[in-house]
């Protein structure tokens, strides 16, 4: 879709912004541009819709020299959102929508059915939105209809100049959310410059690391957390997502509270204990020593015979782990038994804790991943 082939762009004070950029970027796609300020993230977004041209190199749209375009009705086929959003105060959310494909003199009928769908896929009710101003609007409802302009003559190509570094946090991801869900809808190519890291995991198809002009690395959010292509990827990545998994914490870092009853427990407060703290089933103690386990469905099973308690019921034969094991020992546990947690106990057989399936996976969660 899109080809940069030995693109530079060096300036009248001898500045070399790009320095042999060679980058495919394929047709419907969200490629991400990230990197510190100054590596040439915007002025190689700028080149596609010859906001700015190179020095020298040839970029290709859909194979063929953008030179040969006119830049006017190029820019026209391409749509554009920056930061500041641009809409134009005295214009109704639906004219400022409905701007390039009233130059492109396309069909007014359609281009105001087109207006009403877009409103509705960001979820602005069109009948209430429509006849508003811009200024009516909060700042992320006006950058969602920074957005929708871009698309409203169905361009094959949008650029998004960091669109969303000016909302609030809660506005910035919500954003981010209906951009994803956007494009697995229009499957447009979109070319995204971004100086956040978060922000690029989280919508790009691939990631183009640049720095002082040049490209270091290109590839999927995946591969370029697990494998950065040097130090300067790794550094802007940071190193709480670049965990490597080789030591995992120790098993008072990642078990849970238990939740103990004695063995004379009866079998209705037993339950009660169960739904009181949305548990399972309860780690059975005599002062505080490990006797066994007692599951729902054992104290359900039981349940009518009301001389019954949970050391009638419960399960003796539980595996268990040292607080002085790895956590490598726990799983394996879990995995052998096909259990959901391992009690914990210390040297003198106390119960000090559980670790459960959930607080493992949260752990391997934070190890691998963000």
């Amino acid at each position: 879709m899109i080809k940069f082939e030995n693109v530079e762009k060096v300036y009248e004070d001898g500045f070399k912004a790009l320095k042999g950029i060679n980058l495919d970027i394929k047709d419907g796609e969200l490629l991400v541009l990230i990197g510190p300020s100054g590596c040439g993230k915007t002025t190689t977004m700028r080149m596609i819709n010859r906001l700015i041209e190179p020095s020298s190199g040839t970029v290709y749209l859909d194979g063929e020299d953008i030179k040969d375009s006119n830049p006017v009705l190029l820019r026209r086929d391409i749509g554009y959102v920056i930061q500041s959003i641009g809409l134009l105060p005295h214009m109704t959310i639906g004219q400022n929508v409905a701007i390039v494909p009233k130059l492109k003199k396309m069909d007014k009928e359609k281009y105001e059915k087109k207006v009403d769908e877009l409103l509705n896929l960001v979820g602005l009710d069109p009948k209430t939105y429509r006849e508003r101003y811009p200024t009516e609007l909060s700042g992320g409802q006006q950058q969602r209809i920074g957005v929708i302009r871009a698309l409203a003559a169905d361009p094959p190509v949008i650029l998004m100049d960091e669109p969303f570094s000016a909302l609030d946090p809660i506005s910035r991801e919500q954003l981010q959310d209906e951009l994803v869900n956007l494009q697995e809808e229009i499957k447009k190519t979109i070319v995204f410059v971004t100086h956040d890291m978060d922000e690029a995991l989280k919508i790009a198809d691939r990631i183009c690391f640049m720095k002082d002009g040049e490209i270091v690395q290109v590839d999927t959010p995946e591969k370029i957390l697990r494998r950065p292509a040097n130090d300067f990827v790794s550094e802007f990545i940071g190193e709480d997502r670049l965990k490597d998994g080789t030591e995992l914490p120790s098993i008072d870092r990642v078990m849970d509270k238990p939740i103990k009853e004695r063995p004379s427990k009866g079998l209705a407060g037993a339950l009660k204990t169960m739904r009181k703290n949305r548990v399972d089933s309860l780690i059975v103690t005599e002062k505080n020593k490990f006797k066994g386990v007692a599951g729902v469905w054992a104290v359900q099973k039981n349940f009518s015979d009301e001389t019954k308690s949970l050391a009638d019921v419960m399960d003796t034969e539980v595996p268990t782990v040292q607080m002085n094991q790895s956590l490598e020992d726990v799983v394996e546990l879990i995995n052998k038994y096909n259990i959901s947690y391992v009690p914990v106990l210390n040297d003198e057989e106390n119960v000090v804790g559980v670790v459960t399936r959930a607080s493992l996976v949260e752990v391997m969660a934070d190890k691998y991943l963000d």
